[in-house]
């Protein structure tokens, strides 16, 4: 997952690839061959790592003769997302691709899909509830986190100290989770004091006063890892300001244009990137399954990888894109 504030961006931005554009039948599987509509409802819009997904979902999608259409809130909020999903409802797509904004509040908006004959799946992020989605295709994100923590060890190189998470919003799958392998990860590092996780509620400005506090708290601070792309800007400002950029390490999540940028000039250490192309695609495999009545599978982890500046190069694969 990668969530990120919009920035002069448009409460949902709707872009349409080439397809089939067939006549829609009614719900359920007696005129589900005529219906070519795919929508995917992102977490958040303007968001590189959602835009590669979008990218691999329109791949996909053209590629089985199907419209593809990508809507998505202006901000990763379950206020701003169930409206849209509310409002797809009247266009009654074959199946709906969404990476929910919140694991529980978002269920009930998801369910109507499911109710009026739309097949869910569910990318990036996902439910509590488990009966409403047909598969769910995610980053192993337990493994991102425990990366991280392997990652800010090598970093250390033997130096004792303490090591920080800042999480985004409690209630998001995806950074939890990340959050949980890290912490699990981190006790095999005896030299590295983990303080604990502060949420920052996706804002960069909270992520760096965060810093800020916790270094004045704990001078002997090592290492920060940062869920998702705003705390680790955020962050990365808080060690700047305090003139700590690289002597306190910095290992942030996902692989976006500024953050590739950053781990290029040292402002980062290391990025634990994704595959969000690669959701995309087997989010429309898993839909187009679900439509022909073929069996799915219920959940799908893709893999993650770390990058450092001396191995960037070489990974440059899995660097997100700003446009398709």
């Amino acid at each position: 997952m990668k969530i990120r504030s919009a920035v002069a961006v448009t409460a949902a931005f709707l872009l349409t690839a080439c397809g089939g554009g067939g006549q829609i039948g009614d719900s359920g599987s007696g005129n589900t061959a005529a219906n070519k509509k795919l929508v995917l409802i992102p977490g958040i819009a303007a968001e590189p790592f959602y835009i590669s997904m979008q990218c691999g979902f329109e791949e996909a999608a053209k590629a089985a003769g199907y419209e593809a259409k990508t809507q998505a809130p202006a901000k990763f909020d379950a206020a701003q997302q169930t409206p849209i999903v509310t409002g797809i409802l009247a266009d009654k797509p074959a199946a709906v691709l969404i990476a929910p904004t919140d694991d529980k509040a978002m269920a009930g908006p998801m369910k109507q899909l499911k109710d009026a004959g739309i097949k869910v799946v569910e990318v990036d992020t996902k439910l509590q509830d488990t009966s409403i989605a047909a598969s769910t295709i995610s980053s192993n994100n337990e493994q991102g986190g425990k990366l991280a923590a392997e990652t800010l060890n090598k970093l250390a190189a033997g130096k004792t100290g303490s090591v920080l998470v800042l999480n985004t919003k409690a209630g998001t799958s995806t950074t939890d989770a990340r959050a949980k392998g890290f912490e699990e990860a981190i006790k095999a590092f005896p030299n590295l004091k983990y303080i604990g996780q502060q949420y920052t509620d996706n804002e960069p400005a909270t992520a760096a006063s965060k810093v800020t506090a916790t270094l004045a708290a704990n001078p002997d601070l090592i290492g920060v890892f940062a869920t998702n792309l705003n705390t680790g800007e955020g962050a990365a400002t808080g060690l700047r300001n305090a003139g700590k950029t690289g002597t306190v390490n910095l290992v942030g999540f996902d692989a976006s244009p500024k953050q590739v940028q950053d781990l290029q000039a040292g402002t980062v250490q290391a990025l634990i990137a994704q595959d969000p192309g690669t959701i995309g695609k087997q989010g429309v495999e898993q839909a187009l399954a679900a439509i022909d009545g073929k069996e799915t599978k219920r959940n799908i982890e893709t893999d993650l990888v770390a990058i450092t500046k001396a191995d960037a190069e070489a990974n440059s694969k899995y660097f997100y894109k700003q446009s398709c």
